[in-house]
């Protein structure tokens, strides 16, 4: 960091969920598969998803208003709109700029970008150089994800992982020594189809291996994914320890996306560390891209888990495929 550079951290953060759950138990009656299956392999025993008529960028609303509202300011104090989102409601508009009008946040600019899984992590270091350099004050970031709409439900493969969720931080000016500290971003296109997710072209290989009729949902190499995420997250934190100088003792909670447990705790044993402290919060919302960050920060600033001064490791990976990690030192 450059030490002139304007510290930059979370000011506020908030998380929305659709009301429709979805159990295992659900997915039993639709597909061959079993609850016990399900959370051996997964984790995850529950999902929220959205009714047909609801549009996820209500989610990305609703996560926003919390967001401005516990950083004690309004929507008109944003000057800045930034959503991570692989799966939008609509390509243009942008689900950014859906946001920005609902909410009233008449003095942002906005934009919408996509590194899959990791955008969230992406994001914060977006918005902490335009904090940082003094351009914008304050910058809302938001994970916002309909993966249900984009799902294959008769793929047990790859439906019993995806949810909806939206989560969302404001970041702005906090004290020296506190906020983002240090980041690591990385991509690896070589491996660039172990996730796909058409959109307005569909390659052969693509078509060939999606099973059933639509073909324009999302497809995992699952062994693949596991494999690097695992390696992504031991990489990500290894990475941020050595620029920082800072030990694993030194940090107080790792909050990884929300992908698989085993992943998690694969991650966790090869570090030497508790599963403890690497937050998990997958079994009752299962996976929500982007989003999976940004709502297990809420869950745990709500629980009063996080107290000023913790080292906090954020961690995406996924989609490109892409990995991207912040060392943050809890402000609030």
């Amino acid at each position: 960091m450059i030490d002139n550079l304007i510290p930059a951290g979370i000011l506020g953060v908030g998380s929305c969920l659709p009301d429709t759950n979805l159990t295992n138990f659900d997915l039993e009656k639709m597909i061959e598969t079993s609850d016990e299956w399900i959370v051996r392999r997964t984790g995850i025993s529950s999902r929220k998803v959205l009714k047909k008529d609801e549009p996820a960028y209500k989610l990305g609303i609703g996560a926003s208003i919390n967001a401005i509202k516990d950083a004690g300011l309004t929507p008109e104090d944003i000057d800045l709109i930034i959503v991570s989102t692989n799966s939008p409601d609509y390509l243009v508009p942008t689900t950014a700029c859906l946001i920005q009008k609902e909410i009233g946040a008449v003095n942002a600019a906005a934009f919408d970008f996509n590194a899959a899984c990791s955008g969230f992590a992406y994001g914060l270091n977006l918005a902490q150089q335009y904090i940082s350099t003094g351009y914008y004050k304050h910058v809302l970031v938001v994970g916002c994800e309909g993966l249900s709409r984009v799902t294959d439900w008769e793929d047990r493969k790859t439906c019993i992982l995806f949810a909806d969720g939206a989560g969302a931080v404001v970041m702005g000016q906090v004290e020296k020594g506190y906020g983002v500290i240090e980041s690591v971003l990385g991509a690896d296109a070589t491996l660039s189809d172990y996730a796909t997710l058409p959109c307005n072209f569909i390659a052969p290989e693509d078509i060939e291996c999606r099973e059933h009729e639509n073909k324009r949902v999302l497809w995992l190499n699952g062994t693949g994914i596991m494999k690097f995420g695992i390696k992504a997250i031991v990489k990500s934190i290894n990475d941020l320890l050595e620029k920082t100088g800072k030990s694993l003792d030194e940090i107080s909670y790792i909050i990884p996306h929300q992908a698989n447990i085993r992943i998690m705790d694969d991650a966790a044993k090869i570090l030497g560390i508790s599963k403890d402290k690497m937050f998990a919060n997958i079994a009752e919302n299962g996976n929500c891209s982007s989003a999976t960050i940004p709502i297990a920060l809420d869950a745990m600033y709500k629980r009063g888990l996080l107290a000023k001064g913790d080292n906090i490791i954020m961690i995406g990976f996924g989609g490109g495929l892409t990995w991207a990690a912040a060392l943050v030192k809890w402000s609030k």
